[in-house]
């Protein structure tokens, strides 16, 4: 390993899309674990892009990350919400949904719950 490692997510290691062309998830994988982009276009919802992938009623992720661009809504299943903004820092438990507010994608950086984000169940 060398003292600088730079890589950028334009070559990632691999890119999953989401249902219907609303955006992707990207992943670098790396000696201290994988970190993702997920760059969700306007109009995009969990349970409308992702759930169809994932298998689950809500996202089961556990999400900790920083909001690059863009606006994203997170209603957790008890109801509790969050709007991130850019700049923000998160951690999102598991059981939730989420979805873009307004006409910029929303690009988040992720370093725990990307690594099987968007992977279809059982793969």
């Amino acid at each position: 390993m060398t003292g600088i490692v730079s890589r950028s997510f334009d070559s990632a290691d691999e890119t999953r899309p989401f249902e219907g062309g609303k955006g992707r998830m990207d992943l670098l994988n790396t000696d201290s674990g994988a970190v993702g982009r997920a760059v969700f276009e306007p109009g995009w919802k969990w349970s409308e892009h992702v759930k169809p992938i994932a298998g689950t009623d809500s996202c089961q992720a556990h999400h900790v990350g920083y909001i690059v661009s863009g606006r994203i809504t997170v209603v957790m299943d008890d109801g509790e919400t969050a709007d991130l903004t850019p700049g923000n820092f998160y951690e999102v438990q598991p059981g939730h949904d989420a979805w873009v507010v307004g006409d910029e994608p929303c690009v988040a950086l992720d370093w725990v719950g990307f690594v099987d984000y968007a992977k279809a169940a059982g793969s």
